[in-house]
């Protein structure tokens, strides 16, 4: 069997210090659609912190989404419970429409929100990950057999970051989906480095605007515009 989605966060996290749950509920921030409410974006950021993502998550707003962002680093150490009490509090929110919601994870948000989220078909519609945490899969094939959710990704062919997020690997978790017959499409970027969203360290224009450009398919595919 390959890295069990309960296991996952022990992996990543390493020597780091064990976050409690509750740490996610004290500050996640609500980015409402202009039409006044909206179908839910849960945003999980990557270790940057979520200020780093504050502006891809204005842009999903605006496509007429109610986004609530949190701190990827809040849910390390919480083997999935933070992301997974996300959706119901994110679902509470002022501005917030009811049903199934749709994750989008960068970075260690996103290898949370892969392991994770995958796994609760009856809370998410969809999972959309950028450049995410992957480093930890160790049996590609099982995990990719056990995929209950849609997924759609995007990674850098030019990615080395800490070896967290290697082009290998996602291929060959495209790979194995593929073969297992699951619904995930993997997409990536030439001359294109971890951290490529707008206002990111590598901020690579062009790779930009097609992930965000298929994130918006993707969102309206599986929450309606």
């Amino acid at each position: 069997m390959g890295i069990r989605p309960l296991r996952f966060a022990s992996a990543v996290i390493g020597a780091l210090a064990v976050m409690s749950v509750s740490s996610v509920a004290a500050g996640p921030k609500e980015i409402p659609p202009p039409q006044g409410k909206g179908r839910v974006v849960v945003v999980s950021s990557g270790a940057s912190g979520p200020s780093h993502y504050e502006t891809v998550s204005k842009a999903i707003a605006a496509l007429g989404y109610d986004v609530v962002l949190y701190d990827g680093n809040s849910m390390e150490g919480t083997k999935g419970a933070a992301l997974k009490d996300a959706i119901p509090q994110a679902l509470q929110m002022p501005h917030a429409l009811p049903g199934k919601v749709a994750l989008v994870g960068f970075s260690l948000g996103g290898g949370i929100s892969l392991a994770y989220g995958t796994q609760w078909p009856d809370q998410v519609a969809v999972v959309i990950v950028w450049y995410p945490l992957t480093s930890v899969l160790k049996d590609i094939p099982g995990f990719a057999s056990r995929l209950k959710v849609p997924v759609l990704m995007f990674a850098g062919e030019s990615d080395t970051y800490k070896d967290c997020c290697l082009i290998g690997t996602a291929r060959s978790l495209g790979a194995a989906a593929a073969a297992a017959g699951q619904p995930f499409e993997l997409f990536t970027y030439p001359k294109t480095e971890h951290d490529f969203v707008q206002g990111g360290a590598n901020y690579n224009p062009a790779a930009h605007k097609d992930a965000f450009d298929k994130t918006a398919a993707k969102l309206k595919e599986f929450l309606g515009s």
